[in-house]
């Protein structure tokens, strides 16, 4: 894994390799090296160096979520019962186990633990989720809720030099 003193030393090439990549996957190479004004070949090897750096973790297809019939997205504030590193360990891993909670982040400046970012298909299937598994997991003691209407903008790190 690259220190932050490595990553800092990125040139403009690799920040618009990085940008590209972002929004277009599955860009081909050469697109890729004509957009950025380079030759396929010194392109590739930037792309693979920054793949081997673990710069570039992996790629991932976006999948329409209400096509997928998963309508209702909310976030959760959860708190805990004590701050002991076995109980968050016990947390984080049974919200592994469930494929509804997209996103699980520790916060601090809430009355909350931990906030997730969960998608489901209706107010069914969250209040499932809730009464049946998350407020099951020892240790949770509240949750607060908030329902997304709409997503207004998304994006990914940002390759500023």
């Amino acid at each position: 894994m690259p220190s932050k003193v490595e990553s800092l030393d990125l040139d403009r090439y690799d920040r618009q390799i990085l940008e590209l990549l972002q929004q277009h996957g599955r860009i081909s190479n050469q697109e890729l090296a004509d957009r950025i004004g380079l030759s396929p070949s010194p392109c590739l090897r930037r792309v693979k160096a920054l793949e081997e750096s673990g710069l570039i973790q992996g790629y991932r297809a976006l999948v329409d979520a209400k096509r997928m019939g998963l309508n209702l997205m909310a976030l959760l504030h959860i708190s805990m019962d004590r701050h002991t590193p076995e109980r968050f360990e016990n947390f984080e891993r049974e919200i592994e186990r469930l494929p509804q909670v997209l996103e699980c982040l520790i916060i601090t400046g809430q009355d909350a633990d931990y906030q997730l970012r969960v998608l489901v298909e209706d107010m069914d299937a969250y209040h499932d989720l809730l009464l049946h598994k998350i407020t099951r997991i020892e240790g949770v003691t509240g949750v607060h809720s908030s329902f997304v209407l709409r997503k207004v903008m998304e994006r990914g790190v940002p390759c500023m030099g």
